[in-house]
């Protein structure tokens, strides 16, 4: 009698990135920064990406003076071996690459020699130390912009010392210089103030660039997960993020 009435099963919405195809700041090329180890782990990481809907990457390893000391050949022959690998594999994945550059004492020279890699219209993804806000970012950001490059702050959602002062985002973002949110802050993966400052740019349409900032099956899990936030709806449905990089 009991088994007549069954329970109705919870229908819950699917959410993709149907409107994103591209992912423009992931650590996905192996060994040669805090990204994927090697070229197994790189491949776990393109399927989950596969499985997401992407259809391209744009992978951007650390250059760091004292830390990843990459350079356009070290970051050129780790992208070589993620595309043999991924078509040994059979993973249809368009991958390319460019660079997160941390802003230090190099940076200035790198930009003035054009010893930089951009991605789509001359973008330079650029960010900053967790510690210490920068003292010279105005001057250095109409530095490159002289050079001729677009400047894109990376994940300006993790810098804490901005967060007591929204006022602070806005002034960096009238010098013309362009924000990448990492997809994660929306679930709280960095922490509370992160949350919440991801939250308010969303709402306050400050998003030019959308990145995963992969660089384990932690962060697949947690990019995931950002699909059900309602600022993750909020931008898929108004916006359509990264599709000038196709």
């Amino acid at each position: 009698m009991f088994g007549l009435f069954k329970k109705k099963k919870k229908i819950v919405p699917e959410f993709n990135f149907s409107g994103i195809k591209t992912d423009m700041h992931s650590h996905i090329i192996p060994g040669i920064d805090d990204g994927a180890k090697d070229l197994k782990d790189a491949l776990l990481l393109a399927k989950k990406f596969k499985a997401l809907g992407y259809q391209k990457l744009i992978a951007t390893p650390h250059i760091m003076a004292d830390y990843f000391r990459n350079t356009p050949a070290t970051i050129n022959r780790g992208l070589d071996l993620l595309r043999k690998g991924l078509e040994e594999h059979g993973i249809d994945l368009v991958v390319e690459a460019a660079a997160e550059y941390y802003l230090d004492e190099t940076l200035e020279r790198k930009v003035r020699q054009k010893e930089v890699l951009t991605f789509g219209e001359n973008y330079l993804l650029f960010e900053l130390s967790y510690i210490n806000p920068p003292q010279n970012l105005i001057d250095f950001i109409k530095m490159m912009q002289d050079a001729g490059y677009q400047p894109v702050l990376a994940h300006p959602e993790r810098y804490s010392y901005y967060h007591h002062n929204f006022e602070n985002y806005n002034q960096v973002r009238e010098t013309g210089c362009l924000f990448q949110l990492n997809s994660i802050a929306l679930t709280g993966y960095y922490g509370t103030g992160a949350k919440k400052a991801a939250e308010r740019m969303v709402d306050k349409n400050l998003v030019d660039f959308l990145g995963s900032d992969m660089h384990h099956l932690k962060h697949a899990i947690a990019l995931e997960n950002s699909l059900g936030t309602p600022s993750m709806q909020q931008l898929l449905t108004q916006h359509q993020l990264n599709n000038t990089l196709l």
